[in-house]
């Protein structure tokens, strides 16, 4: 009975010993790290998601962009961060792709991340130069088993979320088409409407304009159900395809060690910006929808991810760069 109270004693004392530390999350600005440029999806969710927590907190959330290699740079600098909350990570899939794409990373999503939540789902769209002549995903799927190795689509480079979803397309329809790579979506985007290669896959709201317009065709967008930016493209189950989802996702990730009050504010906070309907609607016209999971949900998908994507990688042969 003794060692038992002596050993309440030392849980209470131990967690009176970390509660201020946790209890006055945040006590200084806090960075929120995007490993991309400014001016994208992720770091629009970013700044979204950094005014509000500034705003409840009365700390500043700011967003510090760390470009460079294949997002690698801005992900290192967060996994080697402490572990308080005050440096957190905003990023889109490629903190896990590229697993599959380089030898040796100076990170490990399992060992060195704690998933927060996945902040948005967004869908995909298979969009095809009016030259190549094909309207719809059947047509598309014809010609290129017509004209095997004829057909290229482009994409944001090797190992990328849009390479390793046509590479996935590939495989379950059972087609040949020559993946031409770029270094970055914006390149590929402006050889596709030049028709300099012949289709893509893109995210729904950097198509819609040039769908729109008539400058590309929308053959059909890669989410199990149909997307409010282009609510007239039918899914890709829809076209004949079936079991066929792929989802661009934006998330929030901490240091692994942080605390777990840290961790809970965080994604409390994440899930009342999301659901603002400010937010829903702004989120609805880029045809991203909010997400807001819970850390152990977000951990499971992240694992689930990088089960699918290795498989991918593995079929589609990717040459792993030192």
């Amino acid at each position: 009975m003794q060692r038992a109270i002596l050993a309440g004693l030392a849980g209470l004392i131990l967690f009176a010993a970390e509660a201020p530390a946790q209890s006055d999350y945040p006590n200084k600005p806090v960075k929120i790290v995007v490993p991309v440029a400014p001016g994208g999806g992720v770091d629009m969710i970013a700044r979204l998601y950094g005014a509000h927590m500034s705003k409840v907190t009365g700390q500043q959330f700011y967003v510090e962009n760390k470009p460079g290699a294949g997002n690698v740079i801005g992900i290192e600098s967060v996994a080697r961060s402490p572990a308080d909350g005050h440096t957190i990570l905003m990023v889109a899939p490629t903190i896990t792709l590229n697993h599959f794409v380089h030898k040796k990373l100076p990170y490990d999503v399992a060992r060195d991340f704690i998933p927060v939540t996945q902040m948005v789902s967004i869908a995909n769209v298979l969009v095809t130069h009016p030259s190549l002549g094909t309207s719809t995903l059947a047509e598309y799927i014809a010609a290129a088993r017509q004209r095997p190795g004829q057909i290229n689509y482009a994409s944001a480079g090797v190992g990328t979320s849009l390479h390793l979803s046509m590479e996935l397309f590939k495989r379950m329809a059972q087609i040949d088409v020559v993946h031409v790579p770029y270094r970055g979506v914006g390149p590929a985007m402006q050889d596709l409407l030049a028709g300099h290669v012949h289709s893509m896959i893109s995210n729904a709201f950097s198509a819609r304009p040039h769908i729109a317009s008539g400058k590309l065709r929308g053959l059909a967008v890669t989410s199990r159900t149909r997307t409010t930016a282009l609510p007239d493209i039918p899914t890709v189950i829809e076209s004949g395809l079936k079991d066929y989802e792929v989802m661009n996702w934006f998330g929030l990730f901490t240091p692994a060690g942080t605390p777990a009050p840290v961790v809970a504010r965080l994604h409390k906070e994440a899930a009342v910006v999301l659901f603002a309907p400010e937010t829903r609607r702004r989120l609805a016209g880029e045809g991203a929808d909010p997400v807001a999971s819970t850390p152990a949900e977000f951990a499971a998908f992240v694992k689930s991810e990088m089960a699918k994507w290795s498989a991918v990688a593995t079929s589609a042969n990717i040459q792993l760069k030192d």
